[in-house]
């Protein structure tokens, strides 16, 4: 219905232009009676077309929720709808044939100017004809520079210097913006339809396309814009900036992929995109939207239980993901405990995870990829956006600075969660307490058509106290600077630099004979170029290089009072340089057969300062196996490792609607986290690849299969991969980990492999949409070589922390009207394993325990229901603040999910014990607002 109310308007636009083969019927100017108070806009519309031939002509949501009070005595209709539309955005246009145009917001002719079907010279943005070709005029690129209104899908843009009998290809380049803030649009498809030459626009809004010199029609398609269109005529190569109009018609669909057939037509495989939309309507604990829930219900994507934000992605640890906020690194992604990630929701434009065929410009992590990107702020006008709930609040500003050129974003979040503490049962919650606040800011500037400059800068605090216990704090400090600049249509250039922190401290203060502070410190600076080369529309180079500076500083314990018996301990810090250089490209052979080639060298250098042990050759590492120690000045290399990671992936399409894929990606991981938890913590540390420990490889092969059904609304997908990985840190019985001068003599290089089959049904749109998924995976570890460490399990494989075969999700959003709409989602995998207390015995008239092989068995295993209502306020154009609600509960049933199993000696008996994080519903509600 929605494509036939603008078939109607362009017809009738047609009409007006006086260029028709057929005449159309005059309405005489008609005098009408109107008396309406506080009465809907569409009651206006009844009563002026039952006492004339008047017929307007409308999208349905101009004037949802709007009243009119308008009193009237045998006066013309455009008197009548000046007095309504009084105040508004609503403009009107009446047409001779007696059609009433009615728009948001936007100004439009109600006649085409004189000479619009002439095409001997190009017609600028105001619907203006320019000089001709060859006058004493600068060539005219075509360009919709008009920040003011859409442009008119009827003109015919002119790209280039207008040549006689012009032939061959010329490239077509520019941005997509969204019209009303500026925002560029990302991963919308830009193509042309015979022949078919198509394109996706990147996280900067641009694209670059080749196409035959000629007349075309440029259609573009994405989601939460409207569909559009633009005439040209190319003759070279030329510029196109495109602004489209958000579809406030469509409805809040999950939708993973930015086009509708991406997942059939689109090389990427294990890769998923969330659209902040979809992320919104995922119930989650305490209600906010949280960015790490949702990835954590897509297929190949697990955590070892509740109330962690750590990611266990096709089999990889927590630490073998790169988690990238605007291409600076974050080592902690969560807040309280892990109940909230650490990315507001009200900033995030778009999520991107990797899960397999990682481009070559990602390295450094052995799983996945996770990139979260915020908006660049609005350019046209101040806006802002909010939430209240029952454990946060959260405030956004964001405006221009410069019209259409600089715009800044600012975010705060706080918690005030302590109230929810002391109204809980045990009396050391009632002493406990726990705190986090997070600030972003970014500024975003447009120097010309071929320079923008992003800065971007995030901050995030946490404390907390259990009881009487230590005070925990952690904090997260991220920039990134960067500049993009166009060499030309085909080449462009993005120069990144960026700086992350973590660092966490723990102060035990209680007993002054005992006071101490603990901290660990990691420091990296960065620098990155990355090129793009579009070489036809068939060819497509990326290339470029990196380097890291890594900084650490491992742990420290200080006295903390002049009474304090604490001995002050400190590990050496550690330094060193991880470089890179990679070049990628992919090439359409055929409509139906897409290679990707990609290849990443990467180095990595320890430094000195520092002093490292050596160790006897072919015999584990043990403090008595320690031969010598060596000492490194400062900028010495004391360990250098490298080598080559391929990426490889192909895809085949069987029919329109159906394609194989399959890929090869080897990665190289230099750095590594060492925990006592199965998940991540604040006093989680993180080593360096030195002379003693060596960095991890892994492979992963991947093979898969997509179909979309029912005019590519409805996707299937199925996945099925296997993945080698060595030299990755497991630990020895009774490790030490915190505060370890030689860590080496506890952890060992393992070997593991993972393996597994992902299936997805995703329906994209209409009133009922959502995804349901079934993974069944395995992750093996073995240690299994006397010569460097002892044997575990006899040396044959265990399952890891994380081996969680099943898993079945379902997410579902039902919406009942354009104010209402519901979630309901569920959740089911095994319980992860565990090792167990199986015997007593008596060594030397001491009782022991005798525990089984490790990981041989499983805590039960965990469901949960969520189901949250979402109901928007009216659709009013004027308004303060355009507001909702979200009424959520989560853990529906309430069950008590097992996180953890653990035993302790009661009375000489082992008694074992099972934790649970959420035991009982949670139920929450959060005010929202926009302005």
């Amino acid at each position: 219905m929605n494509h036939l109310y603008r078939i109607a308007f362009f017809l009738l636009v047609l009409l007006l232009s006086g260029k028709t083969v057929c005449s159309a019927q005059v309405v005489p100017e008609t005098f009408l009676t109107v008396d309406l108070k506080q009465a809907p806009f569409q009651d206006l519309i009844k009563a002026v077309e039952a006492q004339s031939k008047y017929r307007f002509y409308f999208e349905p949501e101009t004037v949802d929720s709007f009243l009119v009070s308008v009193q009237a005595t045998q006066q013309p209709l455009s008197s009548i709808l000046e007095k309504a539309v009084s105040g508004t955005n609503l403009k009107f246009a009446i047409t001779e044939q007696g059609h009433v145009l009615l728009t948001q917001g936007k100004d439009f002719m109600a006649n085409l100017p004189d000479g619009f079907f002439r095409r001997d010279t190009p017609i600028n943005s105001s619907g203006q004809r320019l000089a001709a070709a060859g006058a004493n005029t600068k060539p005219y690129v075509a360009g919709e520079t008009s920040r003011k209104k859409a442009v008119s899908e009827a003109k015919l843009y002119e790209i280039g210097v207008k040549r006689e009998n012009a032939t061959g290809n010329a490239n077509l380049a520019g941005h997509l913006r969204d019209a009303n803030s500026g925002e560029p649009i990302i991963g919308a498809s830009v193509y042309i339809q015979s022949p078919l030459l198509a394109t996706t626009t990147d996280q900067y809004g641009y694209f670059s396309l080749t196409l035959p010199v000629g007349q075309h029609e440029l259609l573009i398609r994405g989601i939460g814009i409207k569909n559009s269109k633009r005439r040209l005529a190319i003759y070279s190569d030329g510029k196109l900036d495109i602004e489209v109009e958000e579809d406030v018609r469509s409805l809040k669909e999950v939708l993973v992929e930015a086009e509708k057939d991406r997942n059939v037509a689109g090389m990427q495989m294990g890769m998923e995109r969330l659209d902040m939309r979809a992320i919104k309507q995922v119930p989650t604990a305490f209600g906010e939207t949280d960015i790490l829930r949702v990835v954590l219900t897509l297929p190949g994507v697990k955590s070892v239980g509740e109330g962690s934000t750590g990611m266990n992605v096709r089999g990889g640890s927590t630490d073998q993901n790169l988690i990238l906020f605007n291409d600076a690194t974050v080592y902690n992604p969560s807040h309280l405990f892990g109940f909230f990630s650490a990315f507001n929701p009200d900033i995030v434009k778009a999520v991107e995870l990797h899960k397999s065929n990682i481009p070559a410009r990602y390295g450094g992590r052995l799983s996945s990829v996770l990139e979260v990107t915020t908006r660049d702020g609005n350019k046209k006008k101040l806006a802002g956006s909010g939430g209240i709930g029952l454990l946060t609040s959260r405030l956004t500003l964001e405006g221009p600075i410069s019209k259409d050129k600089t715009s800044f974003l600012v975010a705060g979040r706080s918690t005030y969660s302590d109230w929810l503490l002391k109204k809980l049962p045990q009396e050391t919650f009632k002493k406990s307490s726990a705190s986090f606040y997070d600030l972003n800011a970014q500024i975003n500037h447009e120097f010309d058509s071929k320079n923008t400059l992003y800065l971007s800068g995030y901050f995030s605090k946490d404390k907390f106290r259990l009881g009487s216990d230590s005070l925990y704090n952690f904090t997260n400090r991220n920039a990134s600077v960067k500049w993009k600049h166009i060499f030309h249509n085909k080449l462009y250039s993005v120069l990144t630099g960026g700086y992350s922190h973590y660092g966490y401290g723990v102060n035990a203060e209680n007993n002054p004979v005992n006071a101490s502070k603990m901290a660990f410190e990691m420091n990296q600076v960065n620098l990155q170029a990355d090129f793009n080369y579009f070489l036809s529309s068939k060819h497509t180079v990326d290339f470029g290089a990196s380097s890291i500076l890594y900084n650490v500083s491992p742990g420290s314990l200080q006295p903390v009072g002049s009474e304090s018996l604490i001995t002050p301990d400190v590990l050496q810090r550690e330094k060193a340089l991880e470089s890179a250089v990679y070049v990628s490209d992919q090439i359409d052979i055929s409509p139906r057969f897409s290679l990707y080639l990609g290849l990443r060298y990467s180095m990595f250098n320890a430094l000195g300062p520092r002093e490292t042990y050596l160790y006897a050759p072919n015999v584990p590492k043990t403090e008595s196996s320690i031969l010598d120690t060596l000492s490194y000045g400062s900028g010495k290399s004391l360990a250098t490792y490298h080598g080559p990671e391929y990426r490889l992936s192909a895809r085949f399409g069987l029919t329109d609607h159906s394609s194989v894929k399959m890929s090869f990606n080897r990665m190289r991981q230099y750095i590594h986290m060492l925990s006592n938890t199965a998940t991540m913590s604040p006093t989680d540390t993180w080593k360096l690849s030195d002379a003693n420990i060596r960095p991890q490889v892994g492979d992963q092969v991947a093979l898969g299969y997509y179909q979309n059904f029912r005019a590519n609304t409805v996707e299937f997908s199925v996945e099925g991969y296997y993945k080698k990985m060595k030299d990755f840190l497991d630990y020895r019985n009774g490790a030490t980990i915190i505060l370890n001068h030689h860590i080496e003599t506890d952890v060992a290089n393992a070997e593991g492999k993972a393996y597994g089959v992902e299936v997805m049904l995703k329906k994209l749109t209409g009133k009922l949409n959502g995804w349901v998924s079934y993974t069944y995976s395995r992750t093996l570890v073995r240690l299994n070589n006397p010569a460097v460490s002892e044997i575990i399990n006899q040396g044959n494989w265990y399952p890891s922390n994380f081996d969680k075969p099943h898993d079945v999700t379902l997410i579902s959003n039902y919406r009942f009207s354009q104010r209402f709409s519901t979630s309901l989602n569920f959740t089911y995998s095994t319980g992860r394993p565990i090792t167990l207390p199986i015997a007593k015995y008596t060594d030397g008239n001491v009782q022991r325990i005798f525990y089984s092989d490790r990981n041989q068995y499983r805590v039960p295993d965990y469901y949960r229901v969520d189901f949250a209502m979402n109901i928007e306020g009216n659709h009013k154009v004027r308004k303060l603040a355009h507001s909702s609600w979200t009424l959520a509960v989560y853990n529906l049933t309430g069950r008590k999910n097992p996180y953890s199993v653990y035993f302790r000696s009661d009375n000489g008996k082992i008694k074992g014990y099972k934790l649970s994080i959420f035991g009982q519903p949670i139920p929450t509600i959060t005010y929202n607002f926009r302005f």
